[in-house]
């Protein structure tokens, strides 16, 4: 099986063309083993590109676990370099299917090839239930701004986190096709993200698990991130997260419609325009093309 390996902000994936192959028949086992930084390929998960009835293509993304996930920013913004560089579709405006629906992609190319892709990830979503989040005791809202948590999220751990980082202990809820939890703190780099990722991700109020981002705001346009992805852990970037940070900041007003993110990885860039669309613009990266021998699945 022929592969790809690229990444946008350090948010890394393997990518398998099925217009050129037949797609994996277990993709969810193929994500596991190919995504394993040891015995693998490595990377955050598998992604593939595959033909679509509605748009330019279809793209189906597995987290490194297995499970499949509804949207990725970053990876999407892969796909449609790929779709460009390979000659599916040669056109500098795109249209992916995802599984939060058709997306618009504007690419910017140099020398024949597409350096960075801005997508229109279309509107947050904000109402509990469809995040979704589910509370013992519902707020009286129809949205999770700046919600008290302490009750709810286990913030123990190692002695004096809390103090050393500045944690607002209060979660903000957005979901752009998948879900995320916005928490903002004064220094994310004291946050131990790996004692309470695996945790967090998991608990009983974010029924389809939850994607957490650890925030520090540097002004009103610029914000410093990380992130514990769903089922891939703590990742260099995200790309829907850095969306749901950017309308985070705006409804707690602490930041501005249009927001520089800097994460391990590299920068986003996002503007929640005036029409209730977050706009997301960052680079998309090919690394390696390679071949997978299908007997190690």
């Amino acid at each position: 099986m022929r592969l790809t390996k690229m990444h946008g902000a350090g948010n890394d994936y393997v990518f398998i063309d099925c217009f050129q192959q037949p797609p994996p028949e277990r993709p969810d086992e193929l994500a596991r083993k190919i995504s394993d930084r040891h015995f693998g390929v490595g990377g955050d998960g598998l992604i593939l590109i595959c033909p679509s009835e509605s748009a330019d293509a279809r793209m189906r993304i597995f987290n490194a676990d297995g499970s499949e996930a509804e949207m990725c920013g970053n990876g999407v913004r892969c796909v449609a370099k790929y779709v460009y560089d390979h000659g599916l579709c040669r056109h500098d405006r795109l249209r992916i299917e995802t599984g939060r629906g058709v997306l618009d992609l504007d690419l910017e190319i140099a020398a024949g090839k597409v350096h960075r892709v801005r997508v229109d990830m279309g509107e947050p979503i904000l109402e509990p239930a469809r995040i979704p989040v589910e509370l013992p005791r519902s707020p009286d809202a129809d949205r999770m701004v700046d919600f008290p948590a302490d009750e709810y999220i286990p913030l123990d751990g190692p002695d004096g986190w809390r103090d050393r980082c500045g944690l607002d202990p209060r979660i903000t809820c957005v979901s752009m096709g998948n879900p995320h939890t916005v928490m903002y703190c004064r220094e994310v780099a004291s946050v131990p993200l790996e004692w309470l990722g695996p945790g967090f991700e998991r608990l009983p109020i974010f029924p389809r698990r939850i994607n957490v981002h650890f925030v520090q705001v540097e002004s009103p346009s610029e914000v410093i991130m990380r992130t514990w992805e769903r089922g891939s852990g703590a990742t260099l970037a995200c790309g829907t997260g850095a969306c749901a940070v950017c309308v985070a900041g705006v409804l707690t007003g602490r930041t501005d419609r249009t927001l520089l993110v800097h994460l391990p990885g590299g920068d986003l860039e996002l503007n929640w325009a005036d029409d209730n669309h977050v706009h997301l613009t960052g680079e998309a990266v090919e690394v390696f093309h390679g071949q997978w021998d299908e007997r190690s699945v």
